[in-house]
């Protein structure tokens, strides 16, 4: 079976076939050499270098808290890489405008509002912020989404969701069944709330209901001056609805309609650069990681109703996803 061929004497023992070795390396070598130098995909050719560009920053996958991160079970947008995107940015004399292409569930309630915080501060220092939604831009994408200037979305995109979940286990008959026990010294009654082990008690309920509704105002007070609505009118579509980029853009979800390049090319006309710019890319992917979002494939969130859970977030795939982090115990 090549690369490995029969002994010489047929005794049925494969060894690798130099020839065949030597092939299957070329292969490789080109595969990475194609990866270090191919342009990520779907980025377009850079157009007329200068101080007349356009910034471009990637949020794939369920955003995080921390670093970036690239793996077989797909992409995370970790919100400290994209803060120092955003700061190189907003530092760059160059860059006019910076589109933000979004293809992300959600994730993180706190990531999400250190990533709109830090594109605040890019749109004071006077560039002009357009989001640009992929497949989807739910929830915690929706939420940076909302901190933009402009949104334009496709058709088909999967948007809103705008709302907080946090979700608990209660494992207690389980660990009853194969003999596991577990005890717990807290310095307070509530230390260990959310613990698997037993049940949420009422007053704890109460807690945990508490900081839903809190982040749930904040949500809703973002996507009302981001998209310069009455908070009542937010709170009437902020159910955790999922809607189409078309249906997004009857509710006032959604600017326009349009693909990646039509929005890179709104961002140039709207700061003034017409079709002459350049595109600069921040937070380029190394060869690797590359390598490992294709790898990745539809085991990545680019498939939103695939069944499954969702690599590094507590909880189940979804569109809803804008979660709060289980309590330290």
């Amino acid at each position: 079976m090549w690369p490995f061929r029969r002994t010489e004497n047929n005794s049925g023992k494969l060894i690798p076939d130099p020839v065949g070795v030597v092939l299957v390396l070329g292969v490789l070598a080109s595969l990475v050499v194609g990866l270090a130098t191919a342009p990520r995909a779907g980025r377009p050719a850079a157009r007329a270098a200068g101080s007349r560009a356009v910034g471009l920053i990637y949020v794939d996958g369920v955003i995080t808290g921390g670093e970036s991160a690239a793996g077989l079970f797909g992409a995370s947008t970790g919100s400290d890489s994209v803060l120092a995107q955003l700061k190189e940015a907003r530092e760059d004399p160059g860059v006019k405008a910076v589109v933000l292409r979004i293809n992300s569930p959600g994730g993180s309630a706190p990531a999400a509002q250190e990533i709109g915080d830090e594109i605040e501060r890019l749109r004071k220092a006077g560039k002009l912020v357009v989001a640009s939604m992929g497949d989807v831009a739910a929830s915690g994408g929706y939420w940076i989404a909302a901190m933009s200037d402009r949104i334009i979305a496709e058709p088909a995109t999967l948007t809103g969701s705008i709302g907080v979940i946090m979700q608990l286990t209660n494992m207690q008959n389980f660990y009853g069944k194969i003999g596991f026990s577990y005890e717990t010294f807290k310095s307070g009654p509530h230390k260990d709330m959310g613990s698997s082990v037993r049940p949420v008690s009422p007053e704890e309920r109460a807690i945990f209901q508490s900081m839903i509704d809190d982040i749930y105002g904040q949500f809703v007070n973002v996507v009302a001056q981001g998209r310069n609505m009455p908070v009542e009118r937010v709170r009437a579509i902020a159910d955790g609805r999922v809607f189409t980029g078309r249906q997004a853009k009857t509710a006032g979800l959604v600017d326009e309609l349009g693909n990646f390049n039509y929005a890179l090319d709104r961002a140039a006309t709207l700061a003034g650069l017409g079709k002459d710019y350049e595109v600069r890319e921040f937070g380029k992917l190394t060869p690797i990681e590359r390598l490992l979002n294709q790898l990745a494939g539809a085991a990545s969130l680019r498939l939103p109703f695939a069944a499954g859970s969702v690599p590094a977030a507590p909880g189940p795939a979804g569109l809803y996803l804008l979660f709060v982090p289980p309590a330290m115990q």
